[in-house]
């Protein structure tokens, strides 16, 4: 890459009118929903740090956590690779398949037999070692399940956005992919157009193969991979499949589950502003008669961990920084035509691919929304000048001061460096700055940038100011308004009524109504006769019920047939629930016989039977209480996506609809 092909994708950007409309209305959301989101939660500067210290601690001593990992997740039933960068990664995946499936990888098979087929959740560690086009290249089908992963699929390009793939395309760019791919007819009704994805992709869970998901974090403590999601498709790609396939960046770890509980307090608020998201996933072992194995990428982590960029590798790919950042949001994601985009991307990019990538950092105007923004609190101001300077590792393994900057700009800021090491022709020069505005541009506070620079055919430089900031600034001793910016302090006012003095029951409640779900109180002697009416009133006659849950004989007297294994054709499941979490309306499903995970998930309809002296204050009380499963679930309300123009849209691949009976 170089500047002059960056910048042209720049002006390409800035001159489509859909991407600005759709940037535009990414950007207010995101941002508003992440600031209310944050708010909810009255510690959230505290929690901020504890982050930032956490992710400092394991980056600082990754490979003393790494080891206890790995070795846990073994013992756990996971098999685990190494792999240094993307070939080897690429490799290590295609032996796993060989081995699974003797045979399946021949290109051309004589017996006609149907190739291997991939369900792919959303993964930008998948994307960064090009995946899907190796996989491909030997013979394998592909299909991307998250919605807006499964757009940009079928029209040939990369995701656009960490965590909203599609953010650069409006309703009608989908309906007509979907008129053109699908054969559905035109319409832009997001409901529909989310309905028709469901259907197609259903297949795919019911048949695939292999699954392939990324890992948001891996828990040191225990050997567990944390997945999180909110359409369900996560959840079909690691349960489904007999082949399991996790990427994960080798930096993505937590030491406990008490840091992991803090990093899920932080990571759907930034990342979508929901307290909790949909499903978060905790897998610890395989299922009967599934493989799993987890790949642990390094490709240019080490080397970045090692270099002046090293506080990059904090990052939890929110993509709060994108949605903050001015520049993002005027150019969109593939104007930086790297896997990662944005203030984030602009860093690690440099570091993970080396100097080709340097030119990104250049556009940033260093405004410091991407620091307020990070749930992590990484300084990326910082590390944006560090890699303009050229602090990042070149192809060659060198770098050279100041490789991140153009010719004109080495010089500018040579002698900016020499005129401010002296007080009196600093002076000078602002004076003389002031004088220049006034001659070039009376009229206006602005000044024409040449268009040389790389912004001079869209953005306008302030003018110097005509007096300089000294002489300006005048202080009143004797004022009793000049308190120094030290000594001011931000409070923080929470509500006034506080969430923990609030009745668990009555919290719960309300956090479940909150996000869709429904709830229905209840006693012992009657759960059974309750959830057999509210069957009846849906018309449905067949169910997949987790034993010993309810009373299976009063159920067969009311009509109502029970199955205990999957069937993808029945429209209701109904499981236990551990328990609920109070400050966000969560319930806990734990895998265990009668398979409540697939009675959760397969289903058009998820009954859940709680007591109510089992819901818990929060997801750090919950989290001891997944230890001993090979795979646990937090459901918050019924599954949903936003990949369409934002568009909240509720019923995507998991249940539509999620019925919590409170039993008293």
């Amino acid at each position: 890459m170089n500047r002059t092909e960056f910048r042209a994708r720049i002006r390409t950007s800035l001159a489509n009118p859909t991407l600005q409309l759709a940037l535009d209305a990414n950007a207010e959301r995101r941002v508003n929903g992440r600031i209310r989101a944050w708010e909810s939660l009255p510690n959230w500067r505290e929690r901020r740090q504890q982050a930032h210290a956490i992710r400092a601690e394991v980056i600082e001593h990754l490979e003393e956590y790494l080891a206890p990992f790995i070795n846990k997740a073994k013992e756990n039933g996971i098999m685990v690779h190494r792999a240094k960068d993307a070939a080897e990664a690429i490799q290590t995946i295609l032996k796993i398949t060989e081995s699974s499936f003797p045979g399946r990888l021949d290109k051309i098979d004589a017996n006609h037999q149907t190739p291997l087929l991939v369900a792919k959740s959303k993964s930008m560690v998948t994307e960064e070692v090009n995946l899907n086009h190796a996989l491909e290249a030997e013979g394998i089908r592909v299909v991307e399940t998250d919605l807006g992963e499964y757009i940009v699929q079928l029209r040939g390009e990369r995701p656009a956005h960490i965590i909203t793939p599609a953010v650069h395309l409006r309703r009608d760019d989908v309906g007509r992919l979907f008129h053109e791919k699908l054969g559905i007819p035109y319409t832009e009704d997001i409901p529909t157009l989310t309905n028709t994805a469901r259907k197609v992709l259903r297949d795919v869970f019911l048949n695939a193969d292999i699954g392939i998901s990324g890992v948001n974090f891996g828990v040191a403590e225990t050997g567990t991979l944390c997945v999180v999601s909110n359409e369900g498709n996560a959840r079909m790609v690691t349960t489904l499949p007999p082949l399991h396939i996790a990427l994960m960046g080798m930096e993505r770890l937590v030491r406990n589950l008490d840091d992991l509980a803090i990093m899920l307090s932080l990571l759907p608020r930034s990342a979508t502003g929901q307290k909790l998201s949909v499903y978060t996933q905790l897998v610890h072992s395989p299922f009967p008669g599934q493989q799993r194995h987890l790949i642990l990428l390094d490709n240019g982590r080490s080397r970045l961990r090692n270099s002046p960029l090293k506080e990059s590798l904090y990052c939890i790919r929110c993509g709060s920084c994108l949605n903050a950042c001015p520049v993002f949001r005027e150019i969109g994601g593939h104007a930086y035509h790297s896997t990662y985009s944005g203030p984030i991307g602009s860093v690690i990019s440099a570091g993970f691919f080396g100097s080709d990538f340097v030119p990104l950092a250049q556009a940033s105007s260093l405004c410091g929304a991407c620091k307020d923004a990070c749930p992590v609190d990484i300084d990326l101001p910082k590390l944006l000048t560090r890699v303009r300077a050229g602090q990042s590792e070149t192809k060659k393994g060198a770098s050279e001061e100041g490789d991140g900057l153009s010719s004109l700009s080495k010089i500018f800021l040579r002698m900016y460096s020499w005129i401010a090491r002296n007080p009196r022709l600093f002076a000078v020069s602002q004076r003389l700055a002031g004088l220049g505005t006034r001659l070039i541009s009376p009229f206006s506070n602005y000044v024409r940038l040449p268009a040389f620079t790389g912004w001079g055919y869209s953005k306008d430089l302030p003018g110097f100011a005509v007096k300089p900031f000294r002489a300006s600034f005048r202080v009143d001793i004797g004022s009793g308004s000049n308190q120094s910016i030290k000594e001011r302090k931000v409070e923080f006012n929470p509500s006034s009524t506080s969430e923990s003095n609030q009745d668990k029951l009555k919290q719960f409640e309300d956090e479940l109504l909150k996000v869709s779900g429904n709830i229905i109180h209840t006693h012992e002697d009657e759960v059974t006769n309750r959830v057999a009416d509210f069957l009846q009133e849906r018309g449905v006659n067949q169910i997949h019920l987790e034993p010993n849950t309810l009373d299976e004989l009063i159920l067969e007297q009311k009509g109502i047939t029970v199955s205990h294994a999957p069937d993808p054709a029945l429209r209701v499941g109904v499981t236990k629930a551990v328990c609920g979490l109070a400050d966000t309306g969560s319930i806990l499903i734990r895998d265990g016989e009668g398979y409540p995970l697939q009675a959760s998930l397969l289903t058009e309809i998820h009954v859940a039977i709680l007591r109510a002296s089992e819901i818990l204050p929060s997801l750090q009380d919950a989290l001891p209480l997944t230890r001993k499963s090979k795979s646990a679930v937090f459901i918050t309300g019924p599954s949903r996506t936003g990949d369409i123009e934002m568009s909240h849209t509720i019923g995507v691949h998991g249940p539509g609809e999620v019925h919590v009976f409170l039993v008293r």
